[in-house]
């Protein structure tokens, strides 16, 4: 298991996103590195987790339960044979394109040594948007992504350190539990009756999604809704 490719974004200006001032960071290109990865902050005032990589709409993006995006090289070709077309790593947005590591399959809390000093974990899936549909300049992609299913993973920063393409990705912790990426994607997308299962992640939650479960579990309880 490695990373693949190391990608960071610049401010662009596009005419397919709602930020503020028209533009985004979601065009992630290869660098070689290193690169600084630490915790950037709250959302709202932390951007991206690595240096250098721009985080534009501070709304939605960033802060430190989305400081990283990793996306499995794998599911990238497996789009590019779907959609016929070239891919190159770091189009879908994600700072780290792996290879070997089946990212939406992690569990939530899972934790991953990249190179020597970084170790991240697991935080959820990433939600597909508008912005994301009119980069890629597919018809329909926000719905055509969410049915597939296989979302990526942002990351926490819970030690920082420098990472560079070619670094291993070590496994270091998994937990006991059943949510994986995939399972909580789906529990806050197409399948929300599963959203008290994803409570079994405990404090590896992201907020947003553990507020979410908590709230079903108010309105429903525990069991599928009708």
């Amino acid at each position: 298991m490695k990373l693949l490719s190391l990608n960071l974004g610049r401010p662009k200006a596009v005419e397919y996103t709602d930020q503020a001032e028209g533009v985004t960071g979601i065009d992630k290109q290869p660098v070689e590195g290193p690169v600084r990865v630490a915790a950037p902050g709250e959302r709202g005032v932390g951007g991206s987790g690595l240096a250098g990589d721009a985080v534009c709409d501070l709304r939605y993006h960033g802060g430190d339960h989305q400081a990283v995006y990793a996306f499995a090289r794998e599911d990238l070709d497996g789009w590019e044979r779907a959609l016929g077309r070239a891919l190159p790593s770091g189009c879908f947005g994600e700072n780290l394109t792996t290879e070997g590591v089946d990212v939406s399959g992690a569990r939530i809390g899972e934790r991953w040594r990249v190179g020597s000093e970084l170790l991240l974990e697991v935080a959820s899936g990433r939600i597909p948007c508008r912005t994301f549909q009119g980069h890629l300049g597919e018809q329909g992609w926000v719905k055509r992504f969410t049915q597939e299913g296989a979302p990526g993973a942002y990351l926490r920063v819970i030690e920082p350190g420098e990472i560079r393409a070619g670094d291993p990705i070590e496994v270091v912790h998994r937990p006991e539990h059943e949510v994986t990426v995939a399972f909580q994607f789906r529990a806050v997308t197409v399948e929300r009756a599963l959203l008290p299962r994803v409570l079994a992640a405990g404090d590896a939650l992201s907020p947003d999604t553990a507020r979410a479960a908590r709230e079903y579990v108010a309105k429903y309880g525990s069991g599928d809704a009708s």
